[in-house]
């Protein structure tokens, strides 16, 4: 009867070894648990932009300015003849002055250009 009752205390053994070695919580990695960054990580609502130097790009095409700046840079062209009028086309316009002025750090988006139809005078 012993040997009938073997197979059955060995698979009790095993059972029981393997439950002492589980756990309930779930795993987590090492970064998770110990508060890490991870690739995940977004940056802070409050991060400062990252500066740069503004071009002097003043009494020059429009266009060409739109061209020199960084593409990702968020930048907009007002009309400072007092028209307010839209600029479709910056290439169609002349820088009279920018914000932030010329060689001046790019802190505070956006990037602002005051301009007139290339035809006219900046007043």
């Amino acid at each position: 009867m012993i040997d009938f009752l073997r197979p059955a205390l060995a698979v009790a053994v095993l059972a029981s070894a393997t439950a002492c070695g589980a756990s309930s919580e779930p795993k987590t990695p090492a970064a998770a648990a110990t508060g890490a960054a991870t690739a995940e990580t977004r940056p802070s609502a409050d991060a400062t932009p990252v500066t740069a130097t503004m071009p002097d790009v003043i009494g020059g095409n429009a266009g060409r300015a739109q061209e020199q700046m960084d593409p990702g840079l968020e930048m907009v062209f007002e009309d400072t003849s007092g028209r307010s009028r839209p600029v479709d086309d910056p290439a169609e316009w002349k820088v009279c002055d920018s914000r932030p002025g010329p060689n001046e750090q790019i802190t505070a988006y956006p990037v602002v250009f005051e301009v007139v139809k290339a035809a006219e005078s900046c007043a």
